[in-house]
């Protein structure tokens, strides 16, 4: 595990807030606002919330119902966060489920910076339809693109969840001039397929984005969800599923794929890590990923496959 490096004018601190939530959005806001302001007084300059902090994981199934729980975006949970932006002179990284026009529904992470302002948000660009993770169902994909936002402390890109697992997300960000990529998450286990399943899911869920970690030269954070939650209920009123083990181990690497610092896979933790980006200029001189980049040979990177 790397060490935590001084404060200086080329480092910036993040916390990453692991929790469970309720069905009561009150409850999770009112425990977000803790957990931000403890990381904070740990010295967290840069926070960042897991995917869809203010409610259950409603995508476990297909409820109109569901869609009562998106709110606008600036709105109450922002302007709530906005508050203890500007008291602890913290930026925030917030994901909601966003309501932009009757019918529209957005997957969405909201950046405020340390005076409170809004500085912009990141709609989720890849939408994932799994059993228990239906998301097609309530949100619209993405339009505005892969972003990077200067923060007080750092230049930071938002992608979130799904995006994971696409490189592409992952470079086009960094290409904006990101300096870490934060993820904010909501994945776990189908508890019936741990045992045979889990050790692999998790691996490839954790070596896939270290991978860009290594690949942009950029630091990488990803806070996840933890604790088991059911599924929906049925007419008796009982859950009708297994529902999903979120697993947790939310955690922070460096432009060298380098594990910084883990959570662990069953306990609500926050972890607050300083990051040297000065280290971003010394790996990207010795790993000239960006600058070897063959830029003229990419544009069939917009086919969906082998297409002539």
């Amino acid at each position: 595990m790397a060490k935590k490096v001084a404060k200086n004018s080329s480092s910036v601190t993040v916390g990453l807030v692991q929790m469970t939530c309720s069905a009561d959005p009150k409850a999770n806001l009112a425990k977000a606002v803790q957990r931000v302001e403890q990381a904070a007084k740990q010295g967290a300059q840069i926070v960042c919330l897991q995917e869809l902090f203010r409610s259950l994981y409603f995508c476990q199934s297909e409820d109109y119902r569901n869609f009562d729980l998106a709110e606008p975006i600036p709105g109450p949970a922002t302007d709530v966060l906005s508050k203890v932006a500007k008291k602890h002179k913290v930026a925030i990284v917030a994901s909601l489920f966003e309501r932009r026009a009757a019918g529209i529904y957005h997957n969405t992470a909201a950046v405020l910076d340390a005076d409170g302002s809004y500085l912009g948000s990141y709609r989720k660009m890849h939408i994932p339809d799994d059993p228990l993770f239906y998301e097609k169902y309530y949100f619209t994909p993405g339009d505005l693109g892969f972003k990077a936002f200067k923060t007080k402390y750092a230049t930071i890109g938002v992608l979130v969840c799904w995006d994971q697992w696409y490189p592409e997300g992952a470079r086009l960000t960094a290409l904006q001039g990101a300096e870490i990529l934060f993820y904010p998450t909501a994945i776990g286990w189908h508890p019936s397929e741990k045992a045979r399943y889990g050790k692999a899911q998790h691996n490839s869920w954790e070596t896939i984005q270290r991978s860009h970690a290594i690949a942009n030269g950029v630091y990488v954070c990803a806070p996840n969800r933890v604790g088991h939650e059911p599924g929906p209920k049925g007419k008796n009123g009982k859950p009708a599923g297994e529902g999903i083990q979120f697993w947790g181990q939310s955690f922070i690497c460096d432009p060298q794929g380098q594990m910084i610092s883990k959570a662990s896979d069953s306990k609500e933790e926050i972890l607050v890590e300083t990051l040297d980006l000065s280290l971003i200029e010394r790996i990207r001189r010795n790993w000239p990923f960006l600058r070897d980049r063959r830029i003229d040979a990419y544009g069939k990177i917009t086919s969906r496959y082998g297409d002539k």
